[in-house]
């Protein structure tokens, strides 16, 4: 009855996921993609990010060596090389992507797909039927409207940058915005970080955001808070003059708006359908991805759940075990570990304390805050800060919360360990690995008050 049992619109992590997964139980499956294969993660965030980072944290390296005795010196840092190699790795990426699908007999479809009916999409002036379709579309970066918007970029345009500015201004406060705040201080471009807010990663632990603060003003990046822009002018040698809503002006050589993601949800023929979206684009679906319209699901980023790959992937094996292997499951969003890769870098998993107070009657918190056994060497004057949230009457550990060198690697062992219901006194009654800075977390024994 229909061109193929399931058509996927996005060949991001859980439309790749899915489309994958779903042709290996036999299902005749095509995924339709207008970008490039891989999504977001591969293509303009997560690797290219991480791998900016890495680039960026030369710097402090160099200056950390010297107290190791080390004559080492950043003499110069050439941008179209980070860059090109870049764009090598994620080629590479890409071809892996290609070669996966076309192993997995799934049909790849370039262009944008929009939907006409409950069974039928147009894609290329060609009408093409399926049994289900699947949407991945995942999210595009923000900008509000304002005087001016047109000049500024985003994390989508930030990878290729022909030049690096010598200036440069990044309006957020959440964790791109202070991810590429210490990127391209890093690399050597001086940088002012504006948000609106009186304080960062507010949907961080509250710690988490203040002493993150410290750090990047302590390594030069110029921090604004509350603050807004009315407008900007681009001038006549290319610089952008911004001026602020406190009357201020200041001129730039880029300006980066990391001011979140919407669902790309625009255009994609929802109209044509029974599905139900939010105010803010997100489309709604049930525990098992299935929208208002029967046929149609959805699934990512596009839904309102945790904006992560991982979460995408896991989404996209429920949805085939779900539908293609008669074995119905969730997918569970409790306690997902998360990292931002700001410099130092922030890892968390489970409640904020905020969130503790208002779910448990009684709490404890764990806190310590020190000087990185390296940096009594180095003469770096940042600091790690560590932080455990425990139910008083259960002794369970709610959340686990880090500032500092690799925090990613370090709370996701971690993770497995509040995944699994681990008490406090679990934590107490584990050997540690010294010398480390994780092998502080099983050694807090006093609750702050």
């Amino acid at each position: 009855m229909f061109d193929y049992d399931l058509f996927v619109i996005g060949a991001g992590s859980g439309g790749v996921r899915a489309s994958r997964m779903a042709a290996a139980t036999g299902a005749r499956v095509a995924v339709a993609e207008e970008k490039y294969l891989g999504g977001t993660c591969v293509n303009v965030g997560c690797v290219p990010k991480k791998l900016f980072y890495y680039g960026s944290h030369f710097h402090d390296d160099f200056n950390d060596a010297k107290g190791f005795g080390w004559n080492v010196s950043a003499t110069e840092f050439d941008w179209p090389t980070l860059r090109d190699n870049k764009n090598t790795e994620i080629a590479r990426l890409n071809g892996i992507y290609q070669k996966m699908l076309d192993n997995a007999a799934v049909v790849i479809i370039e262009g944008r797909a929009t939907i006409r009916g409950k069974h039928t999409v147009s894609i290329n002036g060609q009408s093409i039927t399926a049994e289900r379709i699947l949407i991945a579309a995942g999210g595009r970066p923000y900008v509000p409207t304002f005087d001016g918007a047109e000049h500024v970029i985003t994390s989508d345009e930030v990878f290729y940058l022909e030049r690096l500015p010598t200036n440069a201004l990044v309006v957020g406060g959440g964790y791109i915005a202070v991810e590429f705040a210490g990127i391209l201080n890093g690399l050597g471009v001086n940088t002012e970080l504006s948000y609106r807010g009186a304080q960062l990663l507010k949907r961080f632990d509250h710690d988490l955001g203040l002493r993150l603060a410290d750090e990047l003003v302590k390594k030069g990046v110029k921090l604004s808070l509350e603050s807004d822009i009315e407008s900007i002018t681009k001038q006549s040698n290319g610089s952008l003059q911004v001026l602020f809503k406190s009357g201020e002006e200041r001129c730039y050589g880029e300006v980066l708006y990391a001011t979140g993601r919407k669902a790309y949800t625009a255009d994609l023929g929802l109209a044509n359908t029974a599905v139900v979206t939010r105010d803010n684009g997100t489309i709604v679906v049930d525990d098992y991805f299935q929208s208002a319209e029967p046929s149609i699901y959805a699934l990512g980023d596009i839904i309102g759940t945790p904006e992560l790959t991982p979460v995408a992937l896991a989404q996209g094996m429920a949805f085939v075990d779900t539908y293609y292997k008669g074995s119905p499951r969730v997918v569970d969003y409790d306690n997902i570990a998360t990292a931002v890769f700001c410099q130092p870098n922030i890892a968390t998993v489970g409640l904020t304390e905020s969130e503790a107070r208002e779910q448990y009657a009684d709490i404890d918190i764990y806190q310590s805050e020190f000087r990185h056994l390296k940096h009594t060497l180095s003469g770096n004057t940042e600091r790690t800060f560590m932080k455990l949230i425990v139910d008083v009457a259960s002794d369970k550990v709610l959340g686990v919360h880090m500032l500092g060198a690799e925090a990613g690697e370090i709370i996701q062992g971690l993770a497995v360990a509040i995944k699994a219901g681990a008490t406090k006194a679990d934590f107490d009654s584990t050997i540690g690995i010294h010398p480390t800075a994780a092998e502080e977390f099983v050694t807090m024994r006093d609750a702050v008050s």
